[in-house]
């Protein structure tokens, strides 16, 4: 039977002509071998739509067993013959035969053949399976799209930046060499991963390769900025940032390796593979997500070793990851003074392949002992502000008391009708998102595009109504936050929710979920006639999700009614008292009504589990820019602050005295005075 569907003709339709691919979706065409990439469907917009009937790996396996399709068992995929892929194409280039060459990953159903390079969703492999004729009406079949709109600039910039070895001038080696912290990464490294160098930009030019390196894909540049006495780094990725799926050193990759390193940094996989000889890929948007589209590509590998970074964001990134790619196979190097992350670790001088073998087994059957916890306590303690969580950039009040955002918590907010709960729990979960939290909104009571509109113009801090030639300015901006919307819009049931959530950590490594409102949901449960006990099962999902998932949770639950007169308390909270019991923070807005002039808005900390601190701080609202954190600008309230505080001292000029000459000289571009070390002898 599966001989004759790969020659009967419904296979036929959904093949293309020669030289003809599917645009942008997924996985990029440049990450596999061979021809263009062929995909199936349509363009998506950045919303969470989940199939109707979600499948599980159990599904797959009957499903390839009743159409005797054979399979094999991997570790986040399951591989079969291609109906995909002519003979010819079921070689590699050293003659050996992978039949086994379509891989369908086991939590989602999506398709990968690496052969022909076809993908689709699991709808999509069943139609060309059972030979269904209505591929054309759901947008199966293959069309032409010409190559992204970047290609041409990306050509450009490749023409014009030059290997770092060949610059003419050894002062600006020497110069770039302090500024990125090259020093003893070798021309032969920089040579084998086709590193270089863009002058103008002062940046450093990443390639995106395909595996054969047969074309140039897309390109990040990494800028070096002066910040204070030090130099940081901006990154720039062409494609932008959600079509940019490169995983660098990809084409360096061995059919016969066996074990790889993923590193959040190009320049980590420099030094770890010049110091080691170890296999190393650096994942496209670092600590921020993995997308399962590049799932396939890290089937064969039976060891993986997690080195992110410094710090306990990357630690945490570590074993997310280490979830979808079987932790039994995964190791995590444990952030720490002595094992900092690897370009650090070489210009130490550290031995990194020692380091590499204290790596840590991210899978461990139960924790019987505190040996087990020692190290994770003590990386706690050593590292107190990293634990509190992320800290807002717009709310310092909220940090004083809250300390931070922290993963797999629970966090119910509360607030009076009208008050404005939406509109600030908007720009809460916009702070976060703005510093590379990826958010999930799931909001119920108003439609996502009123919701985008609202956040966008508290990211533009702006009345954008007023200045539409800004618009697109702002919406690319906006467009890149790593920003996603549920499309449901009113009564939902909570198993359909879950089953979004789960969806959407699992693709996009979601880290925050804003539900609003709680009472949507409610309608939906047939568990009981009681409204209590039907709040109390779902927040009771809720606190479970957050905790299994390692994902934060807030969830807007509206409060009982009270009088005008009174504040709202925790026992206002609508239902019982499981939703604060449960909670590991409770935030309500208080919107006091004054009897001789407008409402006051302060929001009060009523719980905080992390270390108890709970407190009050007032709110602003500034109509133009819909934000409470900016407040409006009063010339007499100015005025009073400065009379009663005095004049205000003038800042310190930027030059500071006593200086070191190498910090001062990276910030003005001039090259090292000859007191410093010479290293324009670059070693081979």
């Amino acid at each position: 039977m599966w001989v004759l569907l790969r020659g009967g003709h419904p296979l036929r339709i959904l093949l293309p002509l020669r030289g003809e691919w599917m645009g942008r979706r997924g996985l990029p065409r440049n990450l596999a071998p061979g021809p263009p990439r062929r995909r199936y469907g349509k363009e998506t917009l950045q919303a969470l739509e989940m199939p109707v009937l979600p499948v599980t790996a159990t599904e797959i396996r009957q499903y390839l067993r009743g159409h005797g399709i054979p399979f094999q068992d991997g570790h986040s995929c399951l591989r079969a013959p291609s109906p995909f892929a002519e003979s010819s194409q079921l070689k590699d280039r050293t003659g050996v035969t992978t039949s086994f060459s379509l891989f369908i990953d086991k939590t989602t159903g999506r398709f990968l053949c690496m052969t022909s390079l076809a993908e689709g969703s699991w709808e999509d492999f069943q139609a060309s399976v059972e030979g269904r004729g209505d591929g054309a009406e759901e947008g199966l079949l293959l069309s032409k799209a010409p190559e992204f709109e970047d290609s041409e600039e990306v050509r450009r910039i490749w023409n014009r930046a030059v290997p770092l070895w060949e610059l003419p001038d050894q002062k600006e080696v020497q110069l770039a060499d302090t500024m990125f912290g090259l020093t003893k990464v070798t021309d032969d490294t920089l040579k084998r991963f086709s590193v270089r160098y863009l002058r103008p930009a002062r940046s450093l030019v990443f390639p995106w390769f395909s595996p054969g390196g047969s074309g140039l894909r897309g390109l990040k540049l990494l800028e070096a900025k002066c910040q204070g006495d030090g130099v940081s780094y901006e990154e720039t990725t062409i494609p932008r940032p959600s079509a940019y799926h490169n995983l660098f050193g990809l084409p360096l990759i061995s059919r016969r390796d066996a074990e790889v390193v993923l590193t959040s940094r190009e320049l980590d996989s420099l030094a770890l593979n010049q110091s080691t000889g170890l296999p190393t890929l650096t994942l496209p948007r670092g600590t921020t997500c993995l997308p399962p589209s590049l799932l396939p590509y890290l089937e064969q590998f039976r060891r993986i070793v997690f080195w992110l970074g410094d710090d306990l964001r990357s630690w945490e990134a570590a074993k997310l990851f280490a979830r979808k790619l079987n932790p039994k196979r995964c190791f995590l190097v444990r952030p720490g003074d002595q094992q900092p992350r690897p370009l650090e670790a070489l210009n130490r001088g550290f031995n990194l392949s020692r380091i590499l073998r204290t790596a840590l087994p991210a899978w461990h059957k139960s924790i019987v002992s505190f040996r087990q916890l020692r190290e994770e306590v003590l990386g706690e303690l050593s590292n107190v502000e990293q634990t509190a969580g992320l800290r807002w950039s717009r709310f310092p009040d909220l940090n004083r008391i809250l300390k931070g955002h922290r993963k797999g918590e629970l966090t119910v907010f509360t607030g009076p009708t009208g008050s404005g709960k939406t509109t600030f729990i908007s720009e809460y979960a916009l702070d976060l998102c703005s510093q590379g939290v990826n958010t999930l909104w799931g909001s119920f009571e108003i439609s996502n595009v009123r919701l985008a509109r609202v956040m966008l113009t508290q990211f533009a801090e702006g009345r954008l109504e007023d200045q539409l030639d800004k618009y697109d300015h702002w919406a690319d901006r906006f467009e890149d936050l790593p920003l996603y919307f549920m499309t449901f819009h009113g009564q939902q049931s909570i198993r359909t929710v879950i089953d979004t959530m789960q969806h959407a950590v699992y693709v996009y490594d979601i880290c925050h979920v804003v539900i609003d409102n709680l009472q949507f949901m409610m309608g939906h449960e047939q568990l009981s006639t009681d409204r209590i006990a039907a709040q109390d099962y779902i927040v009771g999902v809720f606190r479970k999700f957050a905790t299994d998932n390692n994902c934060h949770v807030t969830l807007v639950i509206h409060p009982r009614k009270e009088d005008d007169d009174k504040e709202l308390q925790t026992a206002s909270i609508f239902g019982s008292a499981k939703a604060s019991q449960e909670a590991d923070n409770v935030l309500i807005l208080q919107d006091k009504k004054l009897v001789t002039g407008p409402g006051k808005r302060y929001l009060q900390v009523s719980k905080n589990r992390f270390d108890g601190d709970v407190g009050v701080f007032p709110l602003e609202f500034n109509k133009n820019s819909l934000t409470f954190s900016i407040p409006p600008k009063n010339k007499a309230r100015l005025k009073k602050i400065k009379d009663d505080t005095g004049p205000v001292a003038k800042k310190p000029s930027s030059g500071k005295k006593g200086a070191t000459p190498q910090k001062s000289e990276i910030c003005s571009g001039q090259a090292p005075t000859a007191n410093q070390p010479d290293t324009s002898k670059r070693s081979k």
